[in-house]
């Protein structure tokens, strides 16, 4: 079927249901960024492909909310679909709550299926339309109906993450999520979302790509933790070990079944941001319901000394990967066809050589002139442009290994740019080293820091519709919580041990897009009467093409930055390539 006619037919759904609009989200069932060939509802009933949207479908009509991430891809994905681009956070655009308490008619039903929808959002729209007296509809999974050919879940084995990786036990763990839920005089803790239950548990998986998890979910009580799983994924010597540490294993589908039993004097916490509306609702009347940020997320978003000492072990892996890979397309372009897709490959077979390597951390972004400018741009066979000694080629990529998950993004300068090129590789380049040089007084966010990477931006009238970092899991999701990077209000301190990625870009439509991306560890800088400083350090290894550098636009501190960085680059990385490679780096790590 065609996307009209996908939507045809879920509108005939809708009318035996008696439903007027139906949401379908891009989450599935744990609130996951990126989720399984299963729950890719949103993609199949609308044809936008990006990680990140909701689609709405009223009888009449029909809209795609994305964020600036996705404008581009999400205009020419939709074009001839009969559904309307919604470009969330812009002048006049509503938001999906604010435009079904407009198109919903007095006493509708907005319909979803309450299992892939957040708490948080399903709330919000309920609020929004209750004036007209709305009622919402979650028992429906209507896209379920229509996709007859439908991936299953996977049930691929998990399996142990070993604690000389992780740093501390799973009894450790458990131990300190009990020690927090007391504070809250907390019963029992709800967690649906995928990487905390991993990280919690010590386990991995590979029912998502790119993201080590395991579709599950975990309640922790003062007396027990379970882990609902479906039997098969665990295998005896697993089952064997987590049993040992008192962990619980249920079937999958038996949570809800399990919240039914919870007394009504129980007091639940759960984040209504990452839990279903389903399961909410599964909790029985007069249960008190404690809402929070999950407990696991900020204590796995500090990593533990054993953390980081892995983390930079797999910087150093993958900045070795990284130009390994530099190199050979330096050598080879011109010689060989190579498109946006070898070249991703390429680079996917040099990381496989490094140890502990289990995999790219998300779908590599591998794109060549214009097709840069779209952030998260993902080339097909039809799109696949080939290099040529012309223009820029931006790689955002990453790896995942057992001691750590890596994100960079390099531009590579493939032949003579124009001024204004020039000049926006410099300003993305000066806006990395600011961020970078940050010191800070501890109790500052992320939010304080955003304006150091895009003030050499703003300077010149140009700007990027997304954020400036994200937080990276441990051999776990490449975005993580809860701390950020970005315009919006993320209230969470900047602390200690968390790491953070760093890459400010130019997006210009049908021209050009940079971007350069380091990652940062939070560090203690030193203590005044004024309180203790904070900065960061850079543990992401590779050079930063200096073709595309105005060396005059940079300061004489951004100069010092960038020269004792590609310093530090070929003291690290040397030691692991070969002498043609090593003359190689020596020159793209030169003083300017």
């Amino acid at each position: 079927m065609s996307i009209k006619e996908r939507v045809n037919s879920l509108r005939e759904k809708m009318k035996e249901k008696g439903i007027y609009a139906y949401i379908v989200p891009s989450s599935d069932a744990h609130q996951s960024e990126y989720v399984a060939e299963h729950w890719k509802s949103r993609q199949w009933i609308s044809g936008f492909t990006g990680s990140a949207g909701t689609a709405v479908i009223t009888l009449d009509d029909a809209g795609l909310w994305a964020d600036g991430r996705y404008f581009i891809q999400a205009e020419k994905q939709l074009e001839g679909s009969g559904i309307k681009l919604f470009k969330m956070g812009q002048p006049s655009v509503p938001t999906i709550e604010a435009w079904l308490s407009k198109v919903v008619p007095q006493n509708g039903v907005v319909g979803f299926d309450g299992s892939v929808l957040s708490t948080s959002l399903a709330r919000n729209i309920e609020k929004a339309v209750s004036k007209k007296g709305t009622t919402l509809e979650h028992r429906y999974d209507l896209i379920d109906e229509l996709w007859k050919d439908r991936p299953s879940i996977s049930t691929e084995p998990i399996f142990v993450h070993d604690v000389k990786y992780a740093g501390k036990s799973r009894v450790e763990k458990v131990r300190m999520v009990r020690e927090e839920m007391k504070k809250d005089e907390a019963t029992h803790l709800v967690l649906s979302s995928l990487d905390d239950i991993a990280w919690l548990l010590n386990i991995r998986g590979t029912d998502v790509p790119c993201n080590p998890v395991a579709v599950s979910y975990v309640v922790v009580s003062e007396k027990e933790t379970v882990l609902f799983i479906n039997p098969v994924k665990v295998k005896d010597e697993v089952k064997k070990e987590l049993e040992q540490d008192g962990i619980v294993i249920k079937a999958y589908e038996d949570v809800n079944n399990y919240l039914k039993t919870l007394a009504k004097e129980s007091k639940v916490m759960l984040d209504p941001v990452k839990t279903s509306f389903g399961i909410c609702k599964g909790l029985n009347e007069g249960i008190e319901i404690i809402e929070k940020d999950n407990i696991t997320t900020k204590i796995k978003g500090i990593k533990n000394e054993v953390e980081i000492e892995n983390i930079k072990n797999a910087h150093i892996k993958d900045g070795v990967a990284m130009v390994k890979f530099l190199h050979w397309l330096d050598n080879n372009l011109g010689k060989e066809e190579i498109s946006e897709i070898s070249s991703a490959n390429k680079l996917e077979s040099f990381r496989a050589e490094q140890e502990l390597y289990k995999g790219i951390s998300f779908t590599t972004i591998a794109g060549y002139k214009e097709h840069a400018a779209m952030m998260h741009y993902s080339a097909t066979p039809e799109s696949d442009y080939k290099l040529k000694k012309e223009g820029m080629f931006l790689l955002d990529s990453g790896g995942q290994y057992l001691d750590g998950t890596t994100d960079i993004t390099r531009t590579m300068v493939l032949g003579t740019l124009t001024e204004e090129e020039k000049r926006d590789f410099t300003l993305v380049v000066r806006g990395v080293i600011d961020l970078s040089m940050a010191r800070f007084l501890h109790g500052v966010n992320g939010t304080n820091l955003d304006i150091l990477a895009r003030r050499p931006l703003w300077e010149h009238g140009i700007d990027y519709k997304c954020g400036t970092g994200h937080g990276v899991g441990f051999f776990l999701n490449v975005h993580e919580g809860p701390h950020a990077i970005r315009c919006n209000v993320v209230p969470t301190v900047l602390e200690e041990g968390m790491i953070v990625t760093n890459e400010p870009g130019v997006y210009k439509e049908g021209r050009h897009g940079i971007r350069t991306e380091n990652i940062l560890l939070v560090v203690k800088d030193e203590e005044t009467e004024f309180g203790q400083f904070m900065k960061f350090e850079t543990i992401t290894f590779c050079p930063i093409d200096l073709e595309g550098i105005v060396p005059e636009m940079l300061t004489s501190e951004e100069r010092a930055w960038l020269n004792n960085y590609h310093k530090e680059v070929y003291n690290k990385l040397s030691p692991y390539l070969n002498e043609e490679e090593k003359v190689w780096l020596k020159h793209k790590t030169r003083e300017i």
